[in-house]
């Protein structure tokens, strides 16, 4: 069984501003040593970011193990967000509209494998994802 771990990032500056997502998946047998990809997301707000980030993940992760061996996959995402970690754990409800649909999106994305846990990480411990996205914005924006 694979066991993926996956930090994730997503962030604006200014809020809404320009946006990007940061994700690093490691802990892998398949994938070997870890992989990091970054993308950007024009305009949008920080929360919009991070749960564009876990879609993101999910979706890499998905395209990396291929359907077959995702359906028997365990992904353990560690995000700095507490409004996201607690929403997508159903601790907290969504009350913002806008957000409702990536919601739903996650959860569609999470059926495609056997188990997702969503961990909330201290910003020290997601400088890697963190740094993936200001690099992004960067190269975008200097």
């Amino acid at each position: 069984m694979e066991k993926l771990i996956i930090y994730t990032d997503g962030g604006a500056r200014g809020n809404p501003g320009p946006a990007a997502v940061g994700i690093v998946i490691g802990s892998s047998t398949l994938l070997g040593a870890s992989k990091s990809y970054r993308d950007y997301l024009g305009e949008t707000t920080n929360n919009v970011a991070e749960y564009k980030a876990v879609i993101f993940a999910l979706k890499k992760a998905k395209a990396l193990l291929g359907g077959k061996k995702a359906r028997g996959a365990e992904l353990e995402i560690n995000t700095d967000s507490d409004l996201l970690c607690n929403q997508v754990s159903g601790d907290y409800k969504i009350k913002e509209p806008h957000l409702q649909p990536l919601f739903v999106e996650i959860w569609n994305l999470k059926q495609d494998f056997k188990e997702v846990k969503f961990n909330l990480v201290p910003r020290e411990k997601n400088r890697a994802a963190d740094k993936l996205v200001n690099e992004e914005l960067d190269s975008r924006l200097l």
